[in-house]
């Protein structure tokens, strides 16, 4: 497929994102910054709004936030909450959020305002793995990033850390159907915070897969894989940090071995929200139970059990979701704001 020549520009406007709002503006980016491709062996760097150019182009802290949970995880109008809560998360620790996305074919780090209510409306939104990215920008589609596409692109952008709620995994009923997520972590230099897999998975398979593909996996004020729904799981982990500070400095040692794998950093979703591990247990045998009848398969099936799970718990699957979105959204944004501090 031919693409036009030459560059694209495309205006800069001006946004205002304070970090002591606490209003819907937060949703509002700020539009696309002048773009250029012209980049060493011909390698794409992601087009991004001026906010998030000029904190790169300073050194400051930037997370970047997939956007698959907008357009394909949480349902309207919990999706804008997310969004909304996430940004603000990142901006009161001092960072700047991005959330990454294929836009009419072009990858990007921030989303302008109508972008974003695009994706929020689900219209037309692919779901875009890894994988997936050249097919979206070959047919100028919308594509929302899941986080093996969210990796692929901080790869590009060589952003060190993303906040996201659950990664994908090894799945329960077919040990041969296993996330591409695994794969990207095991070779993309990421710090990803997140409250663990989700809990629709197999999740001792999916944290031996981790071990096997070393990527470390450290928990942060924990010493048990969290259950994404739930606080705990019985799974313990090789390694354990309190503060940013001490996820810094083991980044910068995994970095200075010469280590190329992410670090999966991993937080209890907040107490006041998780569920007991028997409801989370029993509404995902059942979700699971119609999935198959159902006949889902391949890449609906995470975004089906999840809207199962939340109707067999009467929504308060969604609640702790939000809830570990924010949170794991703050924790990554210490993190970034430590990362360049230690730099300094």
């Amino acid at each position: 497929m031919a693409f036009a020549a030459g560059r694209r520009a495309v205006h800069a406007a001006a946004v205002c994102i304070e970090t002591h709002r606490r209003e819907a503006p937060l949703l509002r980016s700020a539009a696309p910054a002048h773009y250029t491709a012209d980049v060493p062996h011909g390698i794409l760097r992601p087009r991004c709004t001026a906010v998030i150019e000029a904190a790169l182009a300073r050194g400051g802290a930037v997370v970047a936030l997939e956007s698959s949970v907008l357009a394909q995880g949480l349902l309207p109008p919990h999706n804008r909450e997310a969004a909304v809560r996430m940004q603000r998360a990142v901006l009161d620790a001092g960072a700047t959020p991005a959330i990454t996305a294929v836009v009419r074919g072009e990858p990007v780090l921030g989303l302008d305002d109508e972008a974003l209510e695009r994706f929020l409306r689900r219209d037309g939104v692919r779901k875009v793995s890894a994988r997936d990215l050249p097919f979206a920008m070959a047919s100028g589609a919308d594509g929302a990033t899941t986080v093996a596409g969210t990796l692929a692109l901080c790869a590009l952008a060589d952003l060190p850390v993303f906040a996201t709620g659950g990664i994908g995994g090894v799945h329960r009923d077919a040990p041969f159907d296993e996330s591409a997520d695994l794969v990207e972590l095991a070779r993309t230099p990421t710090i990803v915070v997140c409250a663990g897999a989700k809990s629709i998975l197999d999740l001792p398979a999916t944290l031996e897969r981790l071990e096997t593909l070393g990527v470390p996996v450290v928990g942060f004020g924990c010493d048990e894989l969290p259950g994404f729904f739930t606080t705990s799981t019985g799974l313990r982990l090789g390694a354990r940090c309190d503060t940013a500070a001490d996820i810094a400095r083991a980044w910068r040692a995994h970095r200075s071995l010469g280590r190329t794998t992410a670090m999966l950093v991993v937080q209890p979703p907040p107490a006041a929200f998780a569920l007991s591990a028997s409801l989370v247990d029993a509404a995902t045998d059942a979700a699971l139970a119609a999935a198959r009848v159902a006949g889902v398969r391949g890449a609906a099936v995470t975004p089906f059990l999840l809207a199962d799970v939340a109707a067999r718990t009467d929504g308060r699957s969604v609640a702790v979701n939000l809830a570990l979105l924010e949170a794991n959204a703050a924790l990554a944004g210490a993190i970034a704001v430590a990362l360049t501090e230690g730099a300094a």
